[in-house]
């Protein structure tokens, strides 16, 4: 019960929310999508069936990634991944992924079509999730998993306009959580085992494991994807300057 009280927890619990937040706002449009032909009275059995699946699933493939950043070199991988997800965050691209999602009249088929999209669209959120509970502990990673996601729900499902309208106004929330999961990116990759294990792997460099390198490394992470965002978006063409054959 203590360690539900140490601020490591607690920062880990932010971390999720706002990551499931600036990530998961396509879920509300994936739930709109495909509930939006089902009858009023079934609508919002399609919204809770669907999210209430959607949110289980998510929760064993987070098992499953927390389980293999275990192994030596996975972090590393995942640290990179995270870097290009923070950098899509900054520098969208223009194109609507929502396109093929197919609206059903029928609940179950509605249901589906919520959990098998939200599956194909929530790797980065998987990935990010898994490095945020990396700091709170081996022996809470899953109850703060579930915490977080389950907290973050609401907020999703009923508050998604909002967030949309706060991030439209106040672009710097969108840079703060891609920096986020650069810092994310880059405490997770010293912690990786093949740079953190001293006995192992010994043609590895090694990292030594002090916060003040897990901190470096977090900042160092955190302002890679802030310059890569700006490179990329500065590079992409302006909505006006697209041309169509």
């Amino acid at each position: 019960m203590e360690a539900f009280l140490t601020p490591e927890f607690w920062v880990a619990v932010g971390q999720i929310i706002m990551i499931d937040i600036l990530l998961g706002g396509d879920n509300a449009v994936v739930i709109a999508l495909a509930c939006r032909k089902l009858p009023p009275a079934q609508r919002t059995k399609g919204i809770l069936w669907g999210t209430a699946g959607a949110i289980i699933l998510r929760v064993i493939l987070i098992f499953f990634a927390l389980t293999l950043l275990a192994i030596p070199f996975l972090k590393l991988v995942g640290a990179a991944l995270l870097i290009w997800i923070g950098v899509k965050l900054l520098a969208p691209d223009q194109d609507d992924p929502h396109g093929s999602i197919q609206g059903s009249d029928k609940l179950w088929a509605a249901v589906k079509t919520v959990i098998i999209a939200d599956l194909v669209m929530s790797v980065d959120n998987v990935i990010a999730i898994a490095g945020a509970a990396q700091g709170a502990g081996q022996a809470h990673q899953m109850p703060l998993v579930i915490f977080g996601l389950l907290v973050s729900i609401p907020i999703i499902v009923w508050g998604s306009q909002l967030v949309i309208k706060l991030m439209d106004r106040y672009p710097m929330i969108i840079t703060a959580g891609g920096m986020l999961l650069g810092w994310i990116a880059g405490t997770m990759a010293v912690s990786d085992p093949a740079v953190a294990n001293m006995t192992a792997w010994t043609w590895v460099p090694k990292v030594p494991q002090t916060d003040t390198v897990k901190y470096a490394a977090g900042i160092a992470g955190a302002l890679l994807v802030l310059a890569l965002g700006k490179w990329v978006a500065s590079r992409r063409p302006k909505p006006q300057e697209v041309t169509h054959a």
